[in-house]
């Protein structure tokens, strides 16, 4: 009982310091070597601090995540995010909802060399808003499908949340990178259905563009093939066991600075901020999982993972019952945290009872994932609302919620797809070798 009172004090000291804005993975630093020197005692407690961040930031498994960072950082600044607009434009630009169409095809291709929403968000709120603003395109329209584009950043691969999910779950990052691909086009595919609907119901709000001549459309689709070569080179080399996840990861960094330097769309002050911006955000990653490590060596020992899952398997409700509650309960923190770190303070907590109950840990991973992209447009938390707001300050964040409602619809139908169809996500990694 003792355990249980400590963990439930350890959790209540967390929620305190994050509402008092502590940074959240400071926070739960905190409460993880707290709570563990209060039932190990002092002396263990600082062996931990002194040992368990060092060894996992030198981990080679750790080693994807700041060059998957580099990686998007070096696309954004080199101007490719403008090149797949400009291509998506030029394609689908003169249909009706043509521009928004080309706006989500921009941010799924950006999102394959970015692995981040809010840089996917942010980078296409400048690059595609003032566009679809230009050709009379309703603010509302306009700001939710950046909104709801932006949500791709951490599904379709490489995935900074889906390679956190990897380490602390143990497993096959490949696999996982794999296991999302299907789901991402189908999001795009329907997010572009979404697009269709609301230019039936209401045409003005998502007017037609200008028809771009054939020779301008291939030129324009030209300028995408460095996307494309980073993008089969890294997840092509993973699917086919030349790289790990790791290596990977270097290979797309190196790749893409090289391309960059090769097109001379980056200059030397430009490369030191690109080095300078990687550090500062993968800074930020590292304290956010370190953190969460320690937490989760708290957590373990007072047996709270076992104690959840053995409840959650009594539940007379069976396997599917709890998956819907834990989605569910999934949706409602979406709306008040964010993304990675919920995935990294939850998922060490009920992945024990995903097992137990017999779904598989890869399919769950993307259906968790897909789940945590909700969080990133529904109120009031929305990260990419908040970001698409401080690019547009003249839109109103209640037109912007009001522009991804209907995305956010889209996401819970491919939800449930996904989880009555489960072959759409296992199929790829089942064929790897």
């Amino acid at each position: 009982m003792e355990n249980d009172l400590i963990a439930g004090l350890g959790f209540v000291i967390l929620l305190i310091l994050m509402a008092l804005r502590v940074p959240v993975g400071i926070a739960m630093g905190i409460v993880g070597i707290g709570g563990f020197a209060t039932l190990s005692g002092l002396e263990p407690a600082l062996q931990l601090v002194s040992l368990s961040p060092i060894r996992n930031a030198t981990d080679f498994a750790f080693g994807l995540i700041p060059m998957f960072v580099l990686m998007g950082v070096f696309a954004s600044t080199s101007g490719m995010s403008g090149e797949l607009f400009r291509a998506g434009n030029a394609w689908l630009g003169h249909r009706r909802g043509g521009l928004s169409m080309a706006t989500l095809a921009a941010c799924a291709g950006f999102a394959a060399i970015c692995g981040s929403s809010v840089a996917t968000a942010a980078t296409m709120a400048k690059v595609a808003l003032p566009e679809m603003r230009r050709y009379g395109y309703a603010d509302s329209v306009a700001t939710g499908v950046i909104g709801a584009g932006g949500t791709l950043g951490i599904l379709i691969p490489p995935s900074v949340v889906l390679a956190v999910y990897g380490i602390i779950t143990q497993q096959d990052i490949g696999r996982l990178f794999v296991a999302a691909l299907v789901p991402g086009f189908l999001a795009v595919a329907m997010y572009m259905g979404t697009v269709q609907i609301i230019a039936w119901r209401s045409p003005d709000s998502v007017p037609a563009g200008v028809a771009v001549p054939w020779r301008e459309r291939f030129a324009a689709l030209a300028n995408v093939w460095a996307v494309l070569l980073v993008f089969a080179f890294v997840i092509g080399g993973i699917y086919g066991g030349i790289f790990t996840p790791t290596e990977a990861a270097g290979m797309g960094a190196g790749g893409t600075f090289l391309i960059a330097i090769a097109r001379r769309s980056l200059s030397r002050r430009q490369i030191l901020d690109c080095l300078i911006e990687s550090v500062r955000t993968t800074g930020a990653l590292f304290t956010i999982l370190i953190g969460a490590l320690l937490f989760g060596v708290f957590l373990a020992i007072t047996q709270t993972p076992q104690k959840l899952t053995d409840l959650l398997l009594s539940l007379p409700v069976g396997p599917y019952g709890v998956l819907l509650i834990l989605l569910l309960f999934f949706l409602a923190l979406g709306c008040l945290m964010d993304s990675l770190a919920m995935i990294i303070l939850t998922v060490p907590i009920i992945f024990p009872a995903i097992v137990d109950l017999g779904f598989d840990p890869i399919w769950f991973g993307v259906i968790v994932v897909m789940t945590v992209e909700l969080g990133l447009i529904t109120p009031p938390f929305g990260l990419n609302v908040f970001v698409i707001r401080g690019v547009a300050r003249d839109v109103k964040l209640s037109t912007i919620y009001r522009g991804v409602a209907p995305f956010i619809v889209t996401d819970i139908v491919r939800i449930l797809l996904l989880v009555m169809f489960p072959a759409i996500v296992m199929y790829l990694p089942d064929t790897m070798g």
